[in-house]
């Protein structure tokens, strides 16, 4: 099956101007109540429409893309590290 790539870049911009929407959204949150974990999943989620951009304009097979894994890679780390800083018993306070 071969994809159009006019509808590869119209998925990936959908998925994109997503992850920037719901990135916005805890942004939204996090300038309500300044917890850390809210400022991280906005930061988050605009990397992984990052990542979408990224790895769309790359040239290079999907399995193949260092730069794409690596800002997914960040995306991920900085949720699991949020979710462990607020669930240690200094980071609850927060």
């Amino acid at each position: 099956m071969t994809v159009n790539p006019q509808e590869a870049w119209f998925v990936t911009g959908v998925l994109t101007a997503g992850f920037v929407i719901v990135g916005l959204y805890f942004l939204r949150f996090w300038v309500v109540t300044r917890d850390t974990l809210f400022a991280a999943f906005a930061v988050a989620f605009w990397l992984m429409g990052l990542n979408q951009i990224v790895s769309m304009s790359s040239r290079v097979a999907h399995a193949e893309n260092s730069a794409a894994y690596l800002i997914r890679l960040a995306a991920f780390l900085l949720i699991i590290l949020a979710v462990l800083n607020k669930n240690t018993p200094s980071g609850s306070s927060r």
